[in-house]
């Protein structure tokens, strides 16, 4: 393995323990909705959907508000920065998350029971902090950012997985 496959795998793996210890202890912290019908828990689940929305809207105005400082402000003639280029990466990378991310969530809440959805917001407030760290990572060197993607993606799995087997059971 090179330096960097290295670098990769360790960021990866670390980034699930992360993921993982974070929406443990977050499930755990969060309070006990109140809405336990299932169109309480869709309401939920899409309120908390929010959050991570905005933060994909801080990344696209931070791409938006450097272009517009910049000769980079025509898109068309490519003499955007190093660091925009990333910032656009990470804008592209965190709407494909927030994609499934929101299916898998809606699809949880729909399929659980009860308190049980709260594993949303803990999801929600995870996807905020691995993509933060996906984007620190990224503009630090690029094979940094498998932390904060393999965070998100394989919690994206796992929550699709699990709205398919509470589900379809």
């Amino acid at each position: 393995m090179t330096s960097d496959q290295k670098a990769v795998a360790i960021g990866a793996s670390s980034g699930i323990v992360a993921m993982g210890a974070s929406l443990w202890l977050l499930y755990r912290l969060l309070p006990d909705p109140e809405a336990t019908d299932l169109a309480g828990r869709i309401a939920y689940a899409l309120q908390w959907d929010t959050l991570p929305a905005l933060a994909y809207f801080v990344m696209v105005a931070a791409v938006g508000n450097a272009r517009f400082k910049s000769e980079a402000i025509d898109p068309t003639l490519g003499k955007e920065s190093h660091t925009m280029i990333v910032d656009g990466r990470v804008a592209d990378n965190t709407l494909q998350q927030l994609m499934l991310f929101v299916v898998a969530t809606t699809a949880l809440a729909a399929a659980v029971e009860g308190e049980a959805v709260k594993i949303v917001g803990a999801a929600a407030i995870t996807f905020v902090l691995m993509r933060i760290a996906f984007w620190i990572g990224y503009r630090i060197k690029p094979v940094y950012r498998a932390f904060g993607f393999s965070s998100t993606a394989y919690m994206n799995l796992g929550l699709l997985l699990a709205a398919m087997w509470i589900g379809f059971r």
